[in-house]
């Protein structure tokens, strides 16, 4: 069964991070929060209870400034699962009812670690950085459970450090990722790009509209 860490490793060096999107002019203020909105979906309030307090944790350490590190995803980890502590896998995973395997090598931890550290390189176009922190979490793969739900908070992680909020997250969120794809890749990369930018048009027209109709009248 090929392994789906080693084609993103391969993958990941091949996409032009640095030009696949512009810069955005930040901040990026919201009208309103995207990722609530769409961990409001589904019926399991308890799911739903954990996600949430783990977000607020992810958007108190992006104020704070902190830094992306496996001890941090690990913290948000446990928090979605609902356990005291989440330690980095200790063998191959499997996801898409064991479809998808994801090995585990001698570096693995060490390669994980590494590629949070470039989250927040300021050289990378926030978007293009989002995107392949999404994936990187999507592919290394490092928790038993919860991998996917980690990704979303991560993306928004390295977007809200920054000061971009994202007034639809669903698009980005609700649909699956190949490890062997990089047009794919490229493509979240533009996805985040596009719904930033749009979150701030929107913005700015409710900000037009609120003078606007706040203007006394003669």
């Amino acid at each position: 069964m090929p392994d789906q860490l080693r084609a993103w490793q391969e993958v990941r060096e091949r996409v032009p991070w640095r030009d696949v999107v512009p810069h955005l002019d930040t901040p990026v203020p919201a009208i309103r929060d995207g990722f609530l909105a769409h961990a409001a979906i589904g019926a399991d309030r308890r799911r739903q209870e954990l996600l949430l307090t783990a977000y607020r944790d992810v958007r108190g350490a992006a104020a704070s400034g902190a830094d992306l590190t496996p001890q941090l995803t690990g913290r948000w980890n446990a928090t979605l699962r609902g356990i005291p502590a989440a330690g980095f896998r200790r063998g191959p995973a499997f996801a898409k009812n064991g479809r998808d395997r994801y090995g585990l090598h001698p570096d693995t931890l060490h390669r994980y670690g590494r590629s949070l550290t470039e989250a927040t390189d300021p050289a990378i176009p926030v978007a293009a950085r989002a995107a392949r922190s999404y994936l990187d979490v999507a592919f290394f793969h490092p928790y038993d459970d919860g991998n996917a739900r980690l990704a979303g908070l991560v993306l928004h992680f390295v977007l809200l450090r920054v000061g971009v909020e994202l007034d639809e997250a669903g698009p980005i969120l609700g649909l699956v990722r190949r490890a062997d794809d990089p047009e794919g890749a490229a493509g979240l990369a533009r996805l985040v790009h596009g719904i930033a930018a749009a979150t701030r048009r929107r913005w700015l027209r409710s900000a037009i509209d609120t003078v606007r109709y706040a203007a006394p009248r003669s």
